[in-house]
């Protein structure tokens, strides 16, 4: 297996050696990364700017208006969800109270009850600013098809009261109007997420708005003895993810995330620019962190058989 190493101490040794040794070990490392972790010293005689200053300002948010499209959309699948509840389906993602997020939710009536599948892509409201209406239609399309394809979905929606459903899907988006109706509606607004998943930050919690969605989604299908997100040796949290199936003993950890500009999002870089992993060893504070709640109190190497399961 070919492997980026993120070590346990990364001011452990000079650049140099550290490069040598994980090069004969057919791994990638990353010029500079040692000597940025926790407790390093650095010693900077200079810095690198612009001739021209920019910063970023944290202002207040000015007061969002909900269109008459959003508060429709959200009633309904309130509703939606309450259906949910009561036909002692599992609601999705986890117990409630929801916040409704625009993430591409595409609602269906199915022959056993309400479902709802993700879009291509969704549209996050401020991201309606730069959306071409063109592009925006052919995901209407998309929806329509879907739709079409579960009759009773349009029907159903009459009898909750969003009898503008119809019109949504039939109706070509071509200008910012357009827009603004297709990203409040039903038909993207209204992903259901607890406060958390939706915009928390890590280390309480990894929300969609802050955390890529490949990695994100593991948090809703991982085996609830595997963590997702870890602490990193300097302070930072990446996603990481076993590299063999459970049961295999291999308690290598792959890094799926990373912050960008942190020693493991450079050495991340690094190993996806030359289609190679990202790898931390099973006797690692990030691995044994991952599987802690796999492995034996006190163990020194996460590569054990997991109990249980």
């Amino acid at each position: 297996m070919e492997v980026a190493a993120l070590g346990r101490g990364v001011a452990c040794e000079a650049a140099d050696q550290r490069r040598s040794a994980m090069a004969d070990a057919g791994s990638v490392s990353v010029p500079g990364a040692a000597g940025r972790g926790a407790g390093a010293v650095l010693d900077v005689d200079h810095t690198h700017g612009e001739t021209r200053p920019w910063e970023i300002r944290i202002v207040k948010h000015p007061e969002r208006s909900e269109s008459a499209h959003f508060r429709a959309a959200k009633k309904v699948a309130k509703r939606i969800l309450q259906e949910l509840g009561t036909d002692g389906a599992e609601p999705p993602y986890g117990p409630g109270p929801w916040e409704m997020h625009h993430g591409g939710s595409l609602w269906v009536m199915t022959g056993s009850g309400w479902r709802m599948y993700r879009a291509r892509v969704g549209i996050e409201w401020s991201m309606q600013f730069c959306a071409d209406p063109e592009k925006v239609d052919r995901l209407r399309q998309e929806a329509a098809e879907l739709v079409a394809a579960f009759p009773f979905t349009l029907p159903a929606l009459d009898a909750l009261g969003y009898k503008r459903a119809r019109d949504l899907l039939s109706t070509p988006v071509t200008d910012a109007d357009g827009v603004e109706a297709w990203t409040d509606s039903l038909f993207n607004a209204c992903v259901p997420m607890s406060n958390p998943h939706h915009s928390g930050v890590l280390p309480k919690a990894a929300g969609e708005h802050h955390y890529p969605w490949p990695t994100k989604s593991a948090d809703f299908f991982k085996f609830d003895d595997f963590q997702l997100w870890v602490t990193l040796p300097d302070g930072t949290h990446a996603g990481v993810a076993p590299v063999d199936r459970r049961g295999s003993g291999d308690g290598h950890v792959r890094i799926v995330h990373a912050r960008h500009g942190t020693p493991a999002g450079d050495i991340l870089a690094e190993a996806q620019r030359r289609r190679m992993m990202a790898v931390a060893p099973p006797d690692s504070p990030v691995a044994l962190a991952a599987f802690e709640q796999q492995i034996r109190p006190g163990a020194r190497s996460a590569s054990t058989r997991p109990s249980g399961r």
